[in-house]
């Protein structure tokens, strides 16, 4: 699909990345939406965020509602459905809705789980000097979540990139709330004989999550560890196909791993 078209002047682009307090993951977060511009020229992307970093999600729609926009798409700009897209956000919008009740604003999908993010993690790997082989295992590693069903898509795409290349194994690794973290994901796949284990980052951008996972996959004994997606062409891609599903223009990609559409947006 051609995502590299002229966009409407008057539906803008609100993205709400999570936010830190690590300089480095709103560059990079401001680096993918720097691209999500490039490719789709004329279209109003804006980037607000939940945590740390100014502007807040609900000033950045207040702004926006009070320069006299009509509509507007809010994206998550998260990899994973959990508590961020279905509380957090959610709250947010039904109190813009409350004092902008003029500002229309259609809710999309969170980036993640989408088939091109496979291909970003695959792109990041090779950027590592990792690639898979009889010897060489995977680990995918996520920022982990105290919802269940955002872990298990994480094991789903664990799965989907088994299928994707030969690696020896591939296994999902949780940097919180869930196990394995990633050293003890790594540990094991060495104790059962595979001579290098490679890391990858299920990660938008680098921070604290990021240092962990490299931190402790590197002193477990990983070969390589990839870094965060960061602007990763596939990403930009992601963000402009959830855009132009939010406004109906295109059905909603399969989720990873499954032949059917995704539910409603997280």
């Amino acid at each position: 699909m051609d995502t590299r078209q002229e966009a409407p002047r008057d539906v803008p682009l609100v993205a709400v990345a999570h936010g830190s307090a690590d300089p480095r993951s709103a560059e990079a977060v401001e680096a993918v939406f720097a691209r999500v511009r490039r490719l789709r020229p004329g279209l109003d992307v804006r980037v607000a965020y939940l945590d740390h970093v100014a502007p807040g999600a609900e000033d950045a729609l207040r702004a926006l509602a009070a320069e006299g926009a009509g509509r507007a798409v809010v994206l998550p700009a998260l990899l994973t459905a959990a508590y961020h897209s279905k509380v957090d956000l959610p709250a947010v919008l039904a109190r813009v809705r409350e004092s902008c009740p003029w500002l229309g604003v259609a809710y999309g999908a969170t980036l993640g789980p989408h088939p091109l993010l496979l291909a970003a993690l695959e792109r990041r790997l090779a950027e590592a000097g990792a690639a898979p082989g009889p010897d060489t295992a995977l680990v995918l590693a996520s920022a982990g979540s105290s919802d269940p069903a955002a872990n298990a898509v994480i094991a789903r795409m664990a799965q989907a990139l088994a299928r994707r290349a030969p690696w020896r194994a591939v296994v999902p690794a949780y940097a919180s709330a869930a196990a394995p973290t990633p050293g003890q994901a790594v540990a094991r796949l060495r104790a059962r004989g595979a001579r290098r284990v490679a890391v990858a980052g299920y990660l938008l951008a680098p921070g604290f999550f990021a240092d962990r996972v490299a931190d402790q996959a590197l002193a477990a004994g990983a070969a390589a560890v990839a870094p965060a997606l960061g602007d990763a062409p596939e990403l930009a891609e992601v963000v402009l196909r959830r855009y132009d599903a939010a406004l109906g223009r295109v059905p909603a990609a399969g989720a990873v791993g499954a032949s059917a559409a995704p539910g409603a947006p997280g």
